[in-house]
């Protein structure tokens, strides 16, 4: 059995966390450790009332850089990223875990259902079955807000959303971008220019070029709080919308390749035609975004030469695959 470190990232969510610790906590063969994000709150004592380790990491950070020192200050042989306002089925480790034992499967994505909140009654609708980034190259959740039921056969996805997401350790290093930024030596896994959102799909997708699967396993059951979905976007400040969209556009240059763009390039300009018209017409704050990523592109393309050099050659991501209902 794959010794499983389960970091359970904590920013100033005590309530959260004193549900979710305890779901983590239940999971056999692991060792979990809170990851005290820059916290002013009771993160520190729910972890010594729950017998886990903590990170404590006093300056606060973005999610990527937090959890590439979590990373670093770690072993296990798996890793379970995981959200404080994420709660664990208590057979969720012993149904994902023998997945990582397949060939060529580098992670695993489970069944996530919607819930507002850590005591809510049981969820009739799922929050995400997976992720998939489609012919477009727009990344979005499989199955968000279909029947709970749906989505109940294991399958091929593209990669795991990352309020849980399984990793095997050797494939996180090998995804590893470069060493951080301040010369540590530690090894960038999550692209810290993107601080937050599509940093997961970021990842899955660089695995999919190191010629690794991620699995979707249903019976690997969490209950999540989702802060940003296609059914939350409305309520997300203008700021974390400029950055969702500004890191799409990181993520597409450093992964894309010259074979799958000229296969899906109808697909994408149509997109992007429509995308620039719906910023200009609804979300003229958005602008702001395309000069973001417009700054961000000479360290972008740095990191594009270490994950171009590394991808298994004349390997295509499957976009747009997905779990079957």
């Amino acid at each position: 059995m794959l010794r499983t470190t389960i970091l359970l990232l904590s920013v100033d969510e005590a309530p959260m966390l004193a549900y979710s610790l305890p779901a983590a906590a239940a999971q056999e063969g692991s060792d979990v450790f809170v990851v005290d994000n820059g916290c002013r709150d009771d993160t520190p004592a729910l972890a010594r009332q729950h017998g886990a380790k903590l990170l404590r990491y006093r300056t606060r950070v973005s999610y990527a850089a937090a959890m590439n020192m979590a990373l670093a200050d770690t072993g296990g042989d798996a890793v379970l990223f995981l959200n404080a306002d994420c709660f664990l089925a208590p057979d969720f480790l012993a149904r994902a875990r023998p997945r990582l034992e397949e060939a060529y499967v580098g992670s695993v994505a489970p069944k996530l259902l919607r819930t507002t909140g850590p005591v809510d009654p049981p969820s009739e609708a799922i929050d995400a079955a997976g992720m998939t980034i489609d012919r477009r190259r727009k990344n979005s959740l499989v199955g968000h807000g279909l029947p709970a039921s749906a989505f109940a056969s294991p399958a091929e996805v593209f990669g795991a959303d990352g309020a849980a997401a399984l990793y095997r350790r050797s494939v996180l290093e090998r995804c590893a971008l470069a060493p951080r930024p301040e010369g540590t030596g530690l090894p960038e896994v999550f692209d810290e220019d993107m601080a937050l959102w599509a940093s997961d799909a970021d990842l899955a997708w660089r695995a999919r070029l190191l010629g690794w699967r991620c699995v979707y396993e249903p019976g690997a059951v969490a209950r999540h709080v989702r802060t940003y979905s296609p059914s939350t976007r409305a309520q997300v400040s203008e700021d974390h919308r400029r950055l969702q969209f500004r890191n799409r556009y990181l993520m597409w240059v450093k992964n894309e390749t010259r074979r799958g763009l000229l296969h899906d390039l109808p697909f994408v300009l149509a997109y992007e035609a429509a995308a620039l018209g719906h910023v200009l017409l609804r979300e003229r704050h958005l602008l702001r975004a395309y000069w973001a990523a417009a700054r961000a592109l000479p360290a972008t393309r740095s990191r594009r030469r270490v994950v171009q050099a590394q991808r298994l050659r004349g390997a295509r991501p499957p976009f747009g695959l997905r779990a079957p209902r």
